[in-house]
């Protein structure tokens, strides 16, 4: 009975943890157009707990998300910190990339069209003209 008892629980506090969803919020901190890392970026899950130097990189494989990490004595870099299941993996990674495309096209859309460019021709100056 204690055995069937213990396998219940043991149940509910799985199906528990497998349908935790946790609050993420990304804020991106710098874009690079160029190099391996394409964006360095801050998280804060629940509110509670914020993560720094959080970094998106390219690589042959496409994009993914890197944790903080140090250089261990042989040379091998761990991680600081990271997430434990497979499911919040996924969670933060795609919360990650969804606001990296998210400020990419931001910036895109805020980019200087031909339009908003300076011309040179003088019915588009504004001020004082030379000559």
């Amino acid at each position: 009975m204690k055995k069937n008892e213990n396998a219940q629980a043991a149940a509910k506090e799985n199906t528990a943890t497998q349908t935790f969803s946790m609050k993420v919020d990304v804020k991106i901190g710098s874009i690079r157009p160029t190099g391996s890392i394409r964006a360095t970026v801050s998280v804060n899950l629940n509110d509670c707990f914020a993560i720094r130097n959080v970094k998106i990189i390219d690589s042959s494989k496409g994009l993914f998300v890197a944790m903080p990490s140090y250089k261990a004595g042989n040379g091998e870099y761990k991680d600081i910190c990271f997430p434990v299941t497979a499911a919040f993996r996924q969670q933060l990674n795609d919360a990650v990339l969804n606001a990296y495309h998210q400020a990419l096209n931001i910036n895109q859309s805020q980019a200087p069209t031909q339009d908003d460019l300076p011309s040179d021709s003088p019915e588009r100056t504004n001020g004082m003209q030379m000559g």
